[in-house]
């Protein structure tokens, strides 16, 4: 193969085959009653569990009720409409409390409205750019980490409600949040504590014994229907937020200047990394549970849409949601029209039930959420990667408790970049240099320690192999076993078969190398060598005559006798 050799590359995917709707595929499909049918009974099933949810997640997010419903129906609605996944649904998540309770806090709803729009249009350009592909890149114990650190802060945040704590005013950030639950300890009331109990304990009988029932809302009217027989003197939506409102409002833009603007974008980007990630993990799940496959960047445009409609229609943040995506496949959904349909009945609830959400125990809800904290926190896989190797429960641990004390941002691009540097020095350990000749065991390069097969010396010709990834972290210890050759032979031939990669760094090292050889008279051989070595290779100057290309070693060996 000549230097100018390239092989031809893969036909890109068109616009059309990125961003198109899988509602259009599903259309295209063909779409009947029966189809219809299965999308209504999904979307109720969905709807069913998406009410108390929602507005949990909004109480614990430190706003109204009615904020999680909207999100749900607006929210959720441009998800399925626009999205690159037949199954997912959007809506509010539980990971966002602790983004959006600290976005409140400090720069009220206003602020939150603001911070996600720039993160809603971040997410339409990530899409366009098609940078959805690279939320794969992050690590398992990354995700892990974060979410395991986000289930930990839910349940704390929980315990006002659980206990009935007389509270002023709870602070978002965790240590103080601490502090102000010690200091109202003494305020414990024990009807809400046995209320809150009855909550979660039927909820966890019903997922337990009759696992298609839908558990969250029973709990919730359950326990509504108690605190209304019995006047229990327990706190309800409707004596600490006056009810649900019964409408949609009409969508407002917020304040806009530079200074907020400015205030905005480290939460906007903590929005935007949270819900890229939250959302293509959820369609990655629904993938594996159904073997279809999604449009990651069509389903982050989606995303971005649904969260600039949610907030211009009072709601909060919006992510696709793995529970109740699963809940939808499970309930039968045949594509993206259960998800619509879902946000319909949403909005039916609020238009038609709204007054009857007044009666709702804060305890029931805060039952509810101490329940999915419960079940993010993916105990299993925590204990497991613990135990897997330093390296990923150093990332784990990180992870987890920069989520908790820090931030979530920091927390993952911490984590990411942990991760990265110990995939680098792995990476770099298991490359190898083997054939070079009066070289010991003890002193070979990687892990293995295994002798090239060939003879390292045919005549006055040397033959030398590289293994794993020719890479920025092990050029020092590939360029110091180069070093370790005494007398320069008469002919060097370096045998790239088994490195499937190069980069610019290993390449100039290698380059550099060569050079000493040249000064001496030694003819350098370079063979096996894929595309993409090769490129590297010729891009740092290694040229002929500087080197000569071959196919093999016995190519080399051959050309290196012949000019003798």
């Amino acid at each position: 193969m000549t230097d100018a050799a390239m092989p031809r590359s893969r036909r890109q995917p068109t616009f059309a085959e990125l961003f198109t709707p899988k509602l259009v595929t599903v259309l295209r499909e063909g779409y009947g009653l029966v189809d219809l049918r299965a999308d209504v009974i999904a979307g109720l099933t969905v709807a069913v569990v998406a009410l108390p949810l929602s507005m949990a997640i909004a109480i614990a997010s430190g706003l109204s009720p009615e904020r999680g419903l909207f999100t749900a129906v607006v929210g959720g609605f441009f998800v399925s409409l626009l999205g690159g996944s037949r199954f997912q649904i959007g809506g509010p998540a539980g990971a966002f409390i602790v983004i959006v309770a600290g976005i409140v806090e400090r720069h009220g709803y206003q602020g939150l409205v603001l911070s996600t729009l720039i993160a809603g249009l971040a997410m339409i350009g990530a899409g366009f750019l098609r940078l959805g592909t690279y939320i794969k890149y992050i690590p398992f114990p990354v995700t892990v980490g974060f979410t395991a650190g986000i289930a930990v802060i839910i349940f704390i945040s929980q315990l006002h409600d659980l206990l009935g704590l007389d509270l002023a005013r709870e602070p978002a950030a965790l240590a103080p949040k601490l502090v102000a639950l010690g200091g109202a300890l003494a305020t414990i009331k024990p009807v809400t504590v046995v209320l809150s109990a009855v909550s979660i304990g039927a909820i966890l009988v019903v997922r337990r014994y009759l696992p298609m029932w839908p558990g969250l809302l029973i709990a919730v009217v359950g326990a509504s229907v108690l605190t209304w027989l019995f006047g229990l003197p327990v706190e309800t939506i409707g004596t600490r937020f006056g009810g649900v409102s019964n409408s949609l409002p009409l969508p407002v833009l917020p304040p806009i200047s530079l200074a907020a603007l400015q205030s905005a974008l480290p939460d906007a980007a903590s929005i935007l990394l949270l819900g890229s990630i939250e959302s293509l993990l959820s369609a990655v799940v629904a993938d594996s549970m159904t073997g279809r496959r999604h449009r990651s960047n069509c389903e982050l445009v989606a995303q971005g849409a649904g969260n600039v409609a949610s907030v211009l229609f009072g709601g909060i943040a919006s992510t696709g949601l793995i529970a109740r995506t699963a809940t939808n496949i499970r309930a039968g959904a045949p594509g993206p029209i259960a998800g619509m349909l879902h946000s319909a009945f949403v909005l039916a609830f609020m238009l038609i039930a709204a007054p009857l959400a007044s009666y709702i125990p804060l305890a029931a809800l805060g039952g509810v959420l101490a329940v999915v904290a419960w079940n993010m926190a993916e105990r299993h896989e925590f204990s497991s990667l613990l135990t897997s190797s330093r390296g990923d429960a150093a990332v784990l641990l990180a992870t987890f408790l920069l989520t908790i004390f820090v931030d979530l941002t920091t927390a993952i691009c911490v984590g990411v970049v942990l991760a990265a540097f110990l995939f680098l020095h792995n990476m770099a350990e298991a490359v190898s240099v083997s054939g070079l000749a009066g070289e010991d065991q003890a002193d070979a390069v990687g892990p293995d320690r295994v002798r090239y097969e060939p003879a390292t010396r045919d005549g006055d010709v040397m033959v030398c192999q590289i293994s794993g990834a020719f890479f920025f972290g092990a050029t020092a210890e590939v360029g110091a076993a180069l070093d370790r050759i005494g007398q320069h032979p008469r002919a060097f031939v370096l045998d790239f078969t088994d490195v499937p990669f190069a980069d610019t760094s290993a390449a100039k090292m290698l380059a550099s190398f060569v050079g000493r050889f040249a000064k001496s008279g030694t003819q350098v051989y370079f063979c096996g060598a894929n595309f993409a070595v090769r490129r590297a290779l010729l891009n740092a100057g290694l040229r002929e005559p500087l080197i000569r290309y071959v196919s093999d070693v016995a190519a080399a060996r051959q050309e290196a006798h012949a000019r003798t």
